[in-house]
């Protein structure tokens, strides 16, 4: 375990952005932390859970109170690309072509049900995620920035679903689920009136700005050459329980550089600018997971083996 004093990374108000998270959606302090968390890494965010458990409520909160704009995109079976990136309409009155703007130029898209929609229009949103950009008809586009996509997906079970390919599941960089409430946080839910309401008329806590400071602030996150030891032993193992059938796939080397920016900033987030072990260890499922499994629920008991396996030097 790293020890010693550590500097304390300027946080200006995100406590107070937490806290305000901690007040709209009850009882999930973890998943908020998380949530937060693969922002300030620049990453995207993948809630996987039952309908009803406040997936959409969380990322509307997200919004509101970082000061976001957003967009929501219901995914359904007819749904097509260009209704997500936009698409080039002629003009007459011009005589060319202008690009009309989907719903995806925005700080924060909500893709909702996002593994109801085909494969096709699934891959609408691979450039967006990683470059940032969308290209239509030759021409590209840049995206607002920050720009965070939380898609929402449903239990690979339930009818009507089709599973997202590994290269959608790559471009998430953490996935978790919300889990039903325990008594107490339910009791609040069924007692405090609607949430949603709530988030509508909550104040922002943040700007664009803020979120760009933390985000540059998290990259400066120190990773000692114990921690990168412990990273390295974790992708291993990965490996090895893949080749011997215990998972679908092993970690790849741009996966282990997802899970050092979770753990940057989830470093950041506890104040510290020293990444810990610990750290690691606090994300590493809701960053591996559903890579080895294509499944949140299926791979956070590989996920916890693995933990158990690999000793920290």
């Amino acid at each position: 375990m790293l020890s010693g004093q550590q500097s304390q990374p300027h946080h200006d108000h995100i406590g107070d952005v937490i806290a305000q998270l901690d007040h709209l959606v009850v009882g999930k302090n973890t998943q908020i932390k998380l949530s937060i968390a693969t922002l300030l890494a620049q990453g995207h965010l993948l809630l996987e859970d039952l309908p009803g458990v406040g997936k959409t409520t969380l990322a509307r909160a997200l919004a509101a109170t970082l000061g976001f704009t957003w967009n929501r995109v219901q995914f359904t079976s007819d749904l097509l690309p260009a209704d997500i990136t936009g698409l080039s309409i002629f003009d007459v009155a011009r005589q060319e072509f202008r690009f009309h703007a989907g719903p995806v130029f925005t700080s924060l898209l909500l893709a909702d049900e996002i593994n109801r929609a085909p494969p096709k229009t699934q891959s609408a949103l691979l450039e967006a995620m990683e470059e940032s950009q969308v290209t239509i008809d030759g021409n590209s586009y840049t995206l607002e920035q920050p720009f965070f996509v939380v898609a929402t997906q449903n239990p690979a079970e339930q009818l009507g679903v089709y599973p997202l390919p590994e290269s959608q599941l790559d471009r998430f960089l953490c996935c978790i689920e919300l889990g039903y409430p325990n008594v107490e946080a339910e009791r609040v839910l069924l007692t405090g009136g609607d949430r949603r309401q709530m988030v509508d008329n909550t104040p922002a806590m943040a700007t664009l700005d803020d979120v760009r400071n933390w985000q540059t602030q998290t990259s400066q996150v120190t990773t000692a050459a114990p921690v990168l030891d412990y990273t390295q032993a974790l992708l291993q193992t990965t490996r090895q329980m893949a080749s011997e059938g215990a998972c679908a796939n092993g970690l790849s080397p741009r996966a282990g550089l997802s899970l050092l920016a979770m753990s940057r900033a989830w470093a950041f987030i506890h104040g510290r600018n020293m990444v810990l072990p610990d750290d690691v260890q606090a994300v590493f499922t809701s960053v591996a997971a559903h890579r080895l499994t294509g499944s949140l629920k299926q791979g956070a008991p590989v996920t916890r083996e693995i933990l158990n396996l690999v000793d920290v030097a």
